[in-house]
């Protein structure tokens, strides 16, 4: 049986989580089914949501990485 865990920031997913979560979920069991022949049911999915300012880039926070980021573009 299929184990998938899903690191992703939680600001990611701030605005559906739910829906943003199941998307993904989806799309992913989808895609394991195809390549193994398994069913779906049989593959598990696993959301770890972090705040960008703890997960790091190297020594930066993804926080100031995306903040620096929209600086730039302005």
């Amino acid at each position: 049986m299929p184990f998938v865990r899903i690191t992703i920031g939680r600001e990611t997913l701030a605005d559906d989580p739910s829906g943003k979560k199941a998307t993904m979920s989806s799309k992913v069991a989808a895609a394991i089914a195809e390549a193994t022949g398994l069913p779906e049911r049989e593959i598990s999915i696993v959301f770890d949501e972090v705040d960008a300012r703890n997960w790091y880039v190297g020594r930066t926070d993804v926080e100031t990485l995306r903040s620096r980021s929209q600086q730039e573009a302005t």
